[in-house]
């Protein structure tokens, strides 16, 4: 039976700095274990893209998670550079992830229309980018976690039934 890993990875200068809490990596956790995610890894980074690559490589090709989530640095700032690093490291896009979470994002806010999150598939490993706020980025989360998980599935080769609650009831 699969194990449902994860990590969550802040990208944030002042976080890292210990300046600011961090109010979305906790958040998005709780979300991940209730969701059935183990999270294996946490880190808070600055937005720096190297780092940023460094790390989703390390989430990817060493812990091997299933699933890989920055918060932070996606939007319109000089500094905001987690899409492009993102974008450095995985071999394919999924680009259908972030168009979802805009267009749920999008009945909240108009200002959603302005994220640059990106998302995509290194090795066995999904990687999505998510907003820096805690709102934004559990809403973002909440509009994909359903289907994500399914993907997830596909990606590791895994059975229909594949990591439910009651392993006994089986999809005709």
């Amino acid at each position: 039976m699969m194990e449902w890993t994860a990590a969550v990875i802040t990208v944030s200068d002042k976080g890292s700095r210990g300046e600011r809490v961090d109010t979305s990596g906790p958040a998005l956790q709780e979300m991940l274990k209730e969701a059935g995610y183990q999270v294996v890894y946490t880190k808070i980074i600055p937005d720096e893209y190297d780092q940023i690559a460094d790390e989703l490589r390390h989430c990817s090709d060493d812990l091997k998670v299933c699933l890989a989530l920055t918060t932070g640095g996606t939007g319109f700032s000089p500094r905001d550079i987690t899409p492009e690093a993102t974008l450095s490291v995985i071999q394919r896009e999924t680009r259908g992830i972030p168009e979802a979470m805009r267009a749920f994002s999008m009945t909240i806010t108009d200002k959603a229309c302005l994220s640059r999150e990106a998302a995509g598939i290194r090795g066995e490993t999904l990687i999505v980018n998510l907003p820096g706020s805690r709102k934004a980025s559990t809403e973002n989360l909440s509009a994909v976690l359903k289907p994500i998980r399914h993907g997830i599935e596909i990606l590791r080769g895994e059975t229909a039934n594949c990591g439910e609650e009651h392993p006994h009831h089986h999809h005709q």
